[in-house]
């Protein structure tokens, strides 16, 4: 079992912290999993009423390693770990607890997609923001098209995965993508200052709060990532994803065709 995800209580308040210094916390298969069994021991706690999400080092997490993007290092078909992925991380919505991401540096990627799937998220002042898949031959398939497209509209969520467009902080403030921006040192106080807030209110009420919201995001939510299962497994067997792979391996121009 990995420790670059980690999972401690202080009291009625949960931390999962990604520690992948090196890699500015990019996520690899072995913290896929930890993630995922951490998000099913979450599930089953109902003495947790708060959780913060946040990231050792200068960036909360770069998403996944390029080096992995598009080669299943494990046993499972592309579609059965896409399966996974999904399953995985929808536990999220199963936590009576409300989930605040706390987010500096990087957020990329399916790793900013998680976080799109939380509650709340907050910024440090140097957070930066970025949906880079086109570039590497595959499409986001973590559910934060929808997530964006509810938030922001077409045309932010249609430039940031077609052109691959970064959000600076206060942009994301602007977008209501995050909902307070502070001083990269003030971070951490400030997401367990807003933990022991909810740990503060009545547990009843902020349960039913958050089912009431999550009805209303979760269709969509769903459907969303339910199309996503099934264009980026066609993708993955799709004539121009091999000939991208052959490009790069090549060191040549791309000859996309369109199928």
């Amino acid at each position: 079992m990995t420790d670059r995800v980690r999972l401690e209580f202080d009291g009625a308040i949960a931390t999962i912290t990604n520690d992948n210094i090196d890699k500015h916390n990019a996520f690899d298969d072995e913290m896929d999993v930890r993630l995922f069994e951490i998000l099913d021991e979450l599930r089953n706690r109902p003495d947790v009423r708060a959780v913060v999400w946040r990231g050792e080092g200068p960036s909360w997490s770069s998403g996944r390693d390029i080096s992995a993007i598009g080669f299943n290092r494990t046993e499972l078909t592309h579609h059965e770990l896409m399966v996974r992925g999904h399953r995985g991380i929808q536990q999220l919505w199963e936590i009576d607890a409300p989930v605040i991401v706390a987010i500096q540096g990087w957020a990329i990627g399916g790793s900013f997609q998680r976080a799109l799937l939380c509650d709340i998220r907050i910024a440090a002042s140097d957070a930066r923001f970025m949906l880079p898949e086109l570039a590497h031959g595959v499409i986001p398939d973590t559910g934060g098209m929808g997530v964006l497209y509810e938030m922001c509209g077409h045309g932010l969520v249609s430039d940031m995965v077609l052109t691959g467009r970064s959000l600076t902080a206060e942009e994301a403030l602007q977008h209501g993508i995050v909902s307070r921006v502070v001083d990269p040192d003030a971070l951490d106080a400030t997401a367990y200052e807003m933990a022991q807030r909810i740990v503060d209110a009545p547990a009843t009420a902020v349960k039913l709060a958050r089912r009431v919201m999550g009805h209303l995001a979760r269709p969509a939510q769903r459907a969303s990532m339910e199309d996503e299962l099934i264009y980026q497994t066609f993708l993955n067997r799709s004539d121009d994803f091999a000939e991208f792979r052959a490009a790069r391996a090549e060191d040549r121009e791309p000859r996309y065709r369109g199928s």
